[in-house]
């Protein structure tokens, strides 16, 4: 039955007696809310503006373009993208990685056309956003990406060199080595000083020790580098090419693109691949950048910093960028991608939404409208060498040894040279060929042994087992004789069926004419082989961890007996679905010891060595649903775990020999030192259903004489003085959660009490937490308020929390 709502009657005088009209009772309507600008924000823009407003310039001039495109890519950038982009806090602009792209482009077809083949990219973006591949970009193997980055800073920084020197650059790497040797043999002495000052200020300044220096620091290196040239040039009158901007009414929009067309597919696909990449790999640097900044995770209230930012939607990020360079293009502006140094200094610089990088935007249009005369005193020399230690910055030896790790330096540096020697698209196919070539070759190099130990046959497989390495694991298997001890032992990650189907194979074979065969591997979380009996066995994928039982379907002579009825047939179907209890734990044991005894055997042995330091001590309920290792993501030796019926702890001086957790809080606080102590509860506890249904008195048997440890707990619950614990903002379902969460709170405050805890509290060496698991939602919660006590009073989802 549905509530009545009072409303008036209709007023014969409304012209439209229709209208909804408000109940008496109703909330006025919301105010609409006024746009506001967070204070962060603002200087967080004022930052990345002057970072941006140098390398704009340098980097159009770096292309060959009008100096004024690099300002209108670097104000639609941020505006546009700021805006519509799916990453907020990523800032978008001209990109030294489309640097050598750029130039090409403008070389070979013009500028009005590169502004039409900008917007065509743009274009090309939108259509994958709405087609939502934008993740399929990050299969690019990362030693092509930083490959790339590096070969476009090694073609930057080659060209530029001829800038810093006081000459003109070639159209390509080789043209410019070639003439460097000319080029040092006439260099402009007023050109080399400027750029070294320019250097040494970009170099010098981050460094600066001492409280001035973290003072200075706050003014970007880039700015300070810049100005500072163009001040010593213009006292010491030095006779310098200067940026030239022409008036805004003379410059060149996009026009309708001129050339073959295969060259133009080519060119809108180069554009589109290095924007998109460089964006996407941005954002998903940015969202690192991100985590490491609590107040933009989860909110932190009362800080005026109350935003939330989540992680980066690919997708609406690279149609934003679309969406740019269109305008861009279409403007006369260069291509736009995010950069990372940008990104970087805008998340550092304390920015908390969207509006920082749209303000930052609007700050670089103000400039390019009313600083045109201080911007024409900037030598080019300067800004060439701000370039240039961008394009060797590029070339990173944090990627290089990361590459080599990885064992992936051919790919990284046939990919280098190819965009070096050849060009973009061309250096990323060659990069994408070798990369496929050096996954092939991994895949087909699998080494094979076999040798005779003490009379057991060992044959091992090292590398990935395909249908290409059957024939020589045959011929290895074949060398056992018939009847003997065999061992084989897989050390790969992957086995195809054709291998999987010879290995068994010959088990089988193997087995039957008398011999053994045990089969081991270093596959973490995977069985080799189940047993012969386990074909219908529906193993979780969890299994590994889990002392498991094998869900099997009654057999058809269980389920479907005659005489199968009641409790007769339910008692049949039970014996034919399980297997008797020791026979489950020899099947567990021996699992463990095939599977996870060859991963854990190290780790194991480096506790035995050392003994066991664990950092915390985590005391919980007994139920076998809760497992301490699943929820907590720990392994051997991280936690020290006291587990009874009901995660009771007694309070002290209790006489009534229950002073096993006594003496295992004064064992891991004393002796373990351990940092924190955590109190986990969990819902559906018996332990509370038990305590909840109890008589008073009821002492008679050992569990009625332990639960008596919970009537605080009870007696808690029962205060009207005292707010209930709430569970993440929301009621508790039933009496026995009120209990369960009631229970944990009444618990830490036991156990603040005991003495070993209670100094180490005061000597701030210990932490208490409580925490509460909800077994059928699978969600874990912190207790994260405090009651005047100090202790806690309600429950958040850890997963709203930071890490």
């Amino acid at each position: 039955m549905s509530a009545c709502v009072p409303t008036r009657a209709p007023d014969p005088s409304d012209s439209n007696p229709t209208r909804s009209v408000h109940p008496p009772h109703s909330p006025p309507p919301t105010p609409p809310r006024r746009f506001r600008i967070a204070g962060a924000d603002v200087s967080a823009s004022i930052a990345v503006f002057l970072i941006a407003l140098p390398l704009s310039l340098g980097i159009a001039l770096a292309t060959g373009a009008p100096l004024q495109a690099g300002l209108v890519a670097a104000a639609v950038g941020g505006i546009v993208v700021g805006r519509l982009g799916g990453c907020p806090l990523q800032v978008s602009g001209p990109a030294a990685g489309l640097t050598v792209v750029t130039a090409d482009l403008i070389q070979r077809y013009g500028w009005r056309t590169t502004c039409a083949i900008t917007v065509l990219a743009g274009v090309v973006q939108l259509g994958l956003g709405c087609l939502r591949v934008a993740r399929t970009a990050l299969a690019v193997s990362p030693a092509i990406v930083h490959g790339m980055l590096a070969g476009i800073g090694v073609t930057i920084a080659v060209a530029q060199l001829h800038i810093v020197l006081g000459g003109t650059p070639q159209s390509s790497v080789l043209d410019n080595l070639r003439g460097l040797p000319a080029q040092l043999a006439r260099l402009q002495p007023a050109s080399v000083s400027v750029s070294v000052l320019t250097l040494a200020l970009l170099f010098l300044w981050p460094r600066i020790p001492g409280r001035a220096g973290q003072l200075l620091r706050r003014i970007p290196a880039a700015l300070v580098a810049v100005a500072g040239a163009t001040v010593a040039a213009s006292f010491a009158g030095l006779t310098l090419p200067k940026v030239d901007l022409p008036s805004w009414t003379s410059h060149a929009l996009a026009g309708l693109p001129e050339g073959p067309v295969l060259g133009l597919v080519a060119a809108v696909l180069t554009t589109t691949l290095v924007c998109s990449v460089q964006s996407l790999l941005g954002a998903v640097a940015v969202d690192k950048l991100v985590a490491g900044r609590p107040d933009l995770i989860s909110g932190t209230p009362g800080s005026g910093r109350g935003a939330r930012v989540g992680r980066s939607d690919l997708n609406r990020e690279l149609l934003g960028q679309g969406a740019a360079n269109i305008v861009s293009g279409t403007l006369g502006g260069l291509p736009v991608a995010g950069v990372a140094v940008r990104s970087s200094a805008n998340v550092h610089a304390g920015a908390v939404s969207r509006n920082s990088t749209v303000l930052h935007g609007v700050l670089v249009v103000i400039a390019a409208l009313l600083m045109v005369p201080v911007l024409e005193f900037i030598p080019l020399a300067s800004l060439a060498a701000l370039v240039m230690a961008v394009g060797i910055q590029m070339v990173s030896l944090h990627h290089i040894r990361t590459v080599t790790r990885h064992r992936e330096v051919p790919v990284y540096a046939a990919t280098t040279l190819g965009v070096v020697l050849f060009g973009v698209l061309e250096g990323v196919t060659l990069g994408i060929a070798v990369a496929v070539g050096v996954a092939l070759h991994r895949l087909t190099r699998t080494r094979i042994t076999h040798h005779e130990r003490e009379g057991v046959h060992h044959v091992h497989v090292r590398g990935q087992l395909t249908f290409l390495a059957v024939p020589r694991l045959s011929r290895a298997l074949h060398l056992i004789p018939h009847g003997a001890d065999a061992v084989v032992e897989l050390d790969g990650s992957f086995m195809d069926h054709a291998a999987y189907e010879s290995l068994q194979d010959w088990q089988k074979t193997h087995t039957a004419q008398g011999g053994s065969v045990e089969l081991t591997g270093r596959r973490p979380g995977t069985r080799i082989v189940e047993p012969s009996d386990s074909a219908h066995c529906r193993c979780r994928p969890w299994t590994p961890w889990r002392n498991h039982q094998c869900e099997r379907p009654y057999t058809a002579s269980a389920a479907g007996h005659p005489g199968a009825s009641g409790e007769s047939g339910a008692a049949q179907g039970t014996s034919a679905g399980r297997e008797s209890s020791g026979h489950e734990l020899a099947r567990g044991i021996s699992a463990f010891q095939r599977d996870t005894a060859p991963i854990v055997r190290g780790e194991l042995a480096r506790l035995a060595r050392e003994g066991q330091q664990p950092d915390q001590l985590f005391l919980t309920c007994a139920d076998s649903r809760l497992v301490t290792s699943m929820i907590t993501s720990s392994g051997p030796g991280d936690l020290f775990v006291v587990r009874n019926v009901g995660n009771l702890v007694p309070p002290p001086g209790e006489e009534s020999g229950d002073d096993s957790v006594a003496a295992a809080i004064e064992y891991a606080v004393d002796v373990l030192k351990v940092r924190s102590i955590t109190v986990c509860g969990h819902s559906g506890c018996g332990a509370m259903q038990a305590l909840l249904n109890s008589e008073p008195g009821d002492t008679r048997t050992p569990l009625q004489r332990w639960l008596r440890h919970g009537l605080p707990s009870l007696e808690r619950m029962a205060e009207g003085t005292r707010a209930w614990a709430r569970l993440a903002g929301r009621e508790p379902a039933d009496a026995v959660e009120q209990l369960c969460l009631t229970n944990v709170v009444q618990q830490l405050e036991h156990l603040s009490a005991h003495e070993s805890v209670a100094r180490a509290l005061r000597e701030g060496e210990l932490e208490l937490h409580g925490m509460y698991f909800h077994v059928g939602e699978a969600q874990a919660y912190l207790l994260t308020g405090a009651d005047g006590d100090g202790l806690f009073d309600h429950v958040e989802a850890a997963t709203d929390l930071p890490a």
